[in-house]
């Protein structure tokens, strides 16, 4: 953990910025700003006692470790002389432009905002007015520093307010340095906070890492020792890094209820390689030596996490047996790993400066930080998200106002009815009408920056469906589909018990006397359903009828012929016709699943009535001396569940294609899933057809796909 310098001279800085900014005008800009600074800070000093200027040199050095530009750097300098010096903004303008000077303003702006975080509702609330009131994601990274530098200096602050610093670093500014992937500044602002909430946890630990220290520094010279002769066997050059875990990530681990001793990852290796290649050749030569341990592998190299975070991570048993923890990323990579989106300003292609690209990349990474803090809040499918970031995080927003003059944030191409989920979904739920800017518009109207928008309500009206093909935001659309999908699902439970009770009411059974605790727990273990809402819903969305539900209760275990004979004396629409007996109790038997047009024969089973199999179930080879004959009703028109095996020659996801194919041809699918995942897949795919005529045209469509090797019936 660094220390607070109090002796650190301009010089020290200097050094680190000439690194990697080779520019002499932005290098003077800086000098600029330094003395500028110390010239208004003069005569001024901190809690600690030290000159004040140390504060703000501080800050500029920790900007230096993420290699922030030159205007990040000089407005580091000058973040408090705005508000705590003789200056005004025209003068800073004058001596530095407005660019540096709207970066100390949007500090400026930060530092006034007094931090909660009693609970959830609040913490989220700050991090939104942060990342929102900050135009410039660089007045965040200045912000992180400042913080990063008071927090190193605590102690000169009363307890009681160390506490409430503490809380606000952890709980606020940390998880933003998360999102915005500067994991050096997350990490000390998380083990400082420790430091401070729970001083006997952190030195507890400091303690532990320290009396292991020496053997696990002699385990990670012999790993990476081996490491080390692997690759150079192979020739890829590289370059290999012992990793200190940090004390709050081992506390963590620590509150889960895990050990000291079960926190294997504290032996930790990072390699570092030239290119994307190398990182998955460094992989298979480690798993061909050393073991992995199975669900700990992570390629983050392929599927980078939202804040740019790219590497391979695997855990392997290494030298005597110790579980290693290893990651595996370019130089680039982890220069982003490091520094998150600070590293754009400095990553320089060929020595060149800064381009466009690389500009444009950060400007997306911000806004997409903006909106993320919103979304991850909405229940939505993985498309629907990776939809929503495309278009409403990725372009341009517009901000409207209410008639109180609060501002609006929105997708561009959002109408009036965004406008009112996003002040309250109770508020959308009643919309009937919108005024913008004192004019009558309709609800599809496209919104424009500034505009005054007020909302006319009902409390009796309800959203329409039609309003999901007329907004724009994904989260609009998925507050509408949530309200019909919750009154769409009352209704149907109230369908489903005004069935029920009919059809008892007509078999003159009570009510009553059949909704009871057994018979409840009977019918869900036989239909696999949760509780009495449930059976309620699915006989009212049609999936069972009251008929049946009831028929669960009336099964019996004495005589076949006597329960025919009973069920026959009750009114139910059969698809499945038996000879001699008229209206019988009739299952399709789950082994063959039979559908409309198969050859088909009935058995007659104890206690359920008649199971329909398929002509060459393998199960009636059995049952030969119970069988009858049966037929299909040709005036019931209703779709059957049948379950198919595709069999693929190749290894690749081809899920999606599937579906797709099944629903084009009016396929109803239920589940699918894979049952191979070596050089083959086999696909499961439970569908409901309609008969055996549109059941054998989808086995053809999918046979026509190439990587389609055979596709057959199940039969259990």
């Amino acid at each position: 953990m660094s220390k607070n310098r109090d002796d650190i001279k301009f010089e020290d800085i200097l050094e680190k910025v000439n690194k990697y900014i080779d520019d002499e005008e932005q290098i003077k800009v800086i000098k600029k700003a330094y003395e500028f600074a110390r010239e208004k800070h003069d005569g001024q000093y901190r809690k600690s006692g030290e000159a004040y200027i140390y504060h703000p040199m501080n800050v500029a050095l920790i900007l230096t470790t993420v290699c922030a530009d030159y205007e990040t750097i000089s407005a580091g300098f000058l973040h408090d002389v705005l508000e705590d010096c003789d200056c005004s903004t025209e003068e800073m303008e004058e001596y530095f432009g407005k660019s540096i000077t709207k970066l100390v303003q949007g500090v400026t702006k930060l530092s006034k905002i007094h931090f909660s975080t009693e609970n959830e509702y609040l913490i989220d609330y700050y991090k939104k007015i942060i990342v929102g009131m900050s135009e410039d994601v660089r007045v965040i990274i200045i912000k992180l520093c400042d913080r990063l530098h008071n927090m190193r200096t605590l102690w000169a602050i009363p307890e009681d307010r160390q506490k409430v610093k503490a809380h606000e670093a952890l709980d606020i500014l940390a998880p933003i340095a998360h999102h915005l992937g500067i994991h050096k500044i997350k990490s000390e602002l998380e083990d400082l906070s420790l430091r401070y909430l729970k001083p006997d946890v952190f030195y507890d630990i400091a303690e532990k890492l320290n009396k292991t220290k020496i053997e696990r520094d002699k385990t990670v010279y012999d790993m990476q020792k081996e490491v080390t002769d692997l690759l150079i066997e192979y020739h890829i050059p590289h370059e290999i890094k012992g990793r200190a875990k940090s004390i709050y990530s081992i506390y963590n681990k620590l509150d889960k209820g895990k050990k000291f001793s079960d926190i294997y990852d504290l032996l930790a290796l990072r390699i570092l390689v030239k290119t994307e290649q190398e990182c998955y050749l460094a992989l298979g030569l480690i798993h061909s030596k050393f073991r992995p341990l199975p669900k700990r592998f992570k390629d983050y190299v392929a599927m980078p996490k939202p804040n740019m975070y790219q590497s391979l991570h695997t855990t392997v048993f290494g030298i005597d047996g110790y579980l290693f923890e290893i990651q595996i990323r370019t130089y680039e990579m982890d220069e982003v790993a490091e520094n998150g989106i600070a590293s754009h300003w400095s990553y320089k292609e060929n020595g060149s400066k800064i381009t466009a690209n690389i500009q444009t990349t950060t400007e997306q990474k911000l806004q997409f930080f903006k909106s993320i803090i919103d979304l991850s809040h909405d229940k939505m499918s993985s498309e629907e998200f990776v939809n929503s970031v495309r278009d409403e995080v990725l372009n341009n927003n517009i901000y409207c106002f209410t008639p109180k003059g609060d501002v609006i944030e929105l997708p561009k191409g959002a109408t009036p009815i965004d406008f009112a989920y996003k002040i309250h979904t109770k508020v959308g739920e009643t919309t009937v009408g919108a005024i913008v800017n004192n004019n009558i518009v309709p609800l599809s109207y496209e919104l424009q920056d500034n505009d005054i928008v007020k909302i006319n309500t009902s409390k009796n009206s309800t959203p329409s469906k039609e309003w999901i093909n007329i907004v724009k935001a994904t989260a609009t659309k998925n507050k509408i589909k949530s309200f019909f999908t919750k009154n769409e699902r009352e209704i149907y439970i109230e369908r489903g018990k005004y069935i029920l009770e009919k059809e008892l009411r007509k078999q003159k059974i009570g009510f009553n006397e059949f909704i009871n605790e057994t018979n409840i727990f009977t019918i869900c273990q036989d239909t696999k359903l949760d509780d009495l809402e449930d059976i309620y819903l699915n006989i009212g969305n049609g999936k069972f009828t009251g008929n049946g539900i009831i028929n669960i209760i009336n099964k019996q275990d004495d005589d076949v012929t006597p329960k025919i004979v009973k069920i026959a004396d009750k009114d139910i629409d059969a698809d499945i016709i038996v000879s001699g007996i008229d209206k019988v109790k009739v299952n399709l038997a789950n082994c063959c699943n039979p559908v409309f047009g198969d050859p088909i024969v009935g058995y007659i089973s104890k206690g359920n009535g008649i199971k329909v199999h398929r002509l060459h179930c393998h199960n009636l080879e059995m049952l030969e001396d119970r069988t009858l004959d049966v037929k299909w009703n040709t005036n019931i028109n209703k779709r059957y569940m049948t379950s198919l095996l595709i069999h693929t020659n190749d290894s690749n996801n081809h899920m999606l294609d599937l579906i797709k194919l099944i629903s084009s041809i009016n396929v109803n699918v239920d589940g699918i899933k894979t049952m191979g995942k070596a050089e083959k897949i086999i696909y499961e795919v439970e569908c409901y057809v309609t008969g055996l005529e549109q059941l054998n045209k989808l086995i053809l469509s999918i046979n026509n796909y190439e990587y389609v090797e055979k596709v057959e019936r199940t039969m259990r």
